[in-house]
């Protein structure tokens, strides 16, 4: 079995990272043959970026991946614009992805609300540059959060479009999304998604923050005018801080209520303060360690993208084969 994800370069990691995906990717690196992990450079100028930061943010994130438990020796971990297959793929997977489809997509729509100057055509066509990411390798699982379902279904439409149109070729891949802490919500604005492009220094509880950052930041986490601890539509404060409590713990959120019943808000920020310290500690140490040797990082995601390489080939020279693209390639006698 294949898994592959990928991630953005685009700053400092967060504890949404690290829950909706990081975690995912490590535990799916004891399941897979092989685990496939990109640090998907791409995907980053589909919005407005910094060119000159741009390739410090991705050893940045290779850093955070192999910190948070991705061993390079028993998994793929590449830069996504090493691998130019990836957008070969694109390019013809374009020819049968619906144009509506790709207008209805949810985060197309709230990010091009969101840039100042100009929407780029790249933003409309991240979905098709993900379908590509993930079936250039015959992917069969793919973990992600709760955010990218929609592009994940359009993934797999794309893969039956082109296998009916041309012949069967590639694999339709299943998302997994975890149960608990798919979507962890931004701290101060809880009806909206922890984001780095997006979010406040606030806000955001990054990975590599200090314990006292980070007990600060969920000591002034916006919650509500009541007391009750428990998830509820109108509480969406109280409710992203039970999911995160209690992914922290590795436990069901039902046991985060029942524990703090009749409790009030600080005991419960403090008692989640804490457990966030608690988990990222590790994670933030071995991140330390790991990030001032660039030289290593690039030799690691260098040799990473030769292995992806050399999976990615053999797909693309099925995708010309059957599309008519390229020299007729005479069979042996």
């Amino acid at each position: 079995m294949r898994i592959f994800s990928g991630i953005q370069p685009t700053g400092r990691k967060h504890l949404g990272n690290y829950i909706g995906a990081l975690r995912g990717f490590v535990e799916g690196q004891e399941r897979a043959d092989p685990a496939i992990y990109c640090v998907v450079d791409l995907h980053a100028t589909g919005v407005a970026y910094d060119p000159q930061a741009l390739p410090a943010y991705v050893l940045d994130t290779a850093a955070m991946l192999i910190a948070a438990g991705l061993d390079p020796e028993r998994c793929i971990l590449f830069r996504q614009s090493d691998v130019r297959e990836h957008t070969e793929l694109t390019w013809l997977l374009s020819s049968v992805a619906p144009f509506g489809d790709l207008e209805r997509m949810t985060q197309f729509k709230e990010k091009s609300k969101r840039e100042q100057q100009v929407v780029r055509t790249s933003l409309f066509l991240y979905p098709v540059l993900q379908a590509a990411d993930i079936l250039i390798y015959r992917a069969d699982e793919v973990p992600v959060g709760d955010d990218q379902r929609q592009h994940l279904e359009l993934a797999r439409e794309i893969a039956r479009r082109f296998n009916s149109t041309y012949g069967e070729v590639l694999v339709e891949p299943e998302h997994v999304i975890p149960e608990i802490g798919a979507r962890i919500m931004d701290l101060q604005d809880p009806t909206s998604k922890m984001s780095t492009t997006y979010g406040t220094e606030a806000s955001l509880i990054y990975i590599d923050d200090e314990p006292d950052a980070i007990r600060r930041k969920v000591g002034r986490a916006e919650t509500d005018s009541g007391r009750e601890i428990v998830r509820a539509p109108d509480k969406p404060g109280i409710s992203n801080l039970i999911e995160i409590l209690a992914v922290s713990r590795g436990v069901d959120p039902a046991e985060i209520e029942r524990e703090f019943e009749g409790q009030g808000y600080g005991d419960f920020k403090k008692a989640v303060g804490e457990s966030v310290v608690e988990l990222l500690a590790p994670v933030r140490e071995r991140y330390a360690e790991l990030r001032p040797d660039e030289a290593r990082l690039e030799r690691i995601l260098a040799e990473g993208a030769d292995r992806a390489r050399a999976l990615a080939q053999p797909v693309m020279a099925d995708v010309r084969r059957v599309m008519g693209i390229g020299p007729v390639v005479q069979a042996e006698s």
